[in-house]
């Protein structure tokens, strides 16, 4: 799970942390999440996701999550299974609501599955996400009723 994750923040074009997991750190991150689930068939992880309370209090019923998928299964549909699942979880977790936060909008990919599986694109907001070479991208935030 780590070494994908990692591959993701070292990308720098989707997730918005810039350091990367150790082993110490990976577990603790891992397992403060309400769900860390993988896709794996014998033993052989291709991609994961987190799922956690987008915020507190009165907006705890909104989920948040984040999906990575190793670039060597990227194509085959991983992450549309990952994302329906994800779905599932955060119904079953007592969330009402599932939203991705910053979507960047040049992860056309993304959006597209998003779309078809019934999210909504919420907005934009303008220059929202620093790409690893420092240019700056629009982020489209999403979501869904569950």
């Amino acid at each position: 799970m780590m070494k994908i994750w990692n591959k993701v923040v070292e990308e720098g074009v989707a997730f918005p942390q810039e350091v990367c997991l150790d082993p110490d750190s990976a577990a603790e991150f891992f397992s403060a999440q309400t769900v860390s689930a993988v896709a794996e068939e014998d033993g052989v992880i291709y991609g994961l996701y987190i799922l956690h309370p987008n915020n507190v209090g009165r907006c705890g019923h909104i989920s948040n999550a984040s999906f990575a998928v190793s670039r060597e299964s990227r194509g085959k549909h991983i992450g549309e299974l990952l994302v329906k699942d994800c779905i599932s979880s955060a119904g079953k977790n007592g969330f009402g609501i599932l939203q991705f936060n910053a979507v960047v909008e040049s992860n056309i990919h993304a959006r597209h599955l998003y779309e078809r599986l019934g999210f909504r694109q919420l907005g934009v907001i303008p220059d929202g996400f620093r790409m690893k070479d420092g240019h700056f991208e629009n982020i489209c935030p999403y979501y869904i009723k569950l």
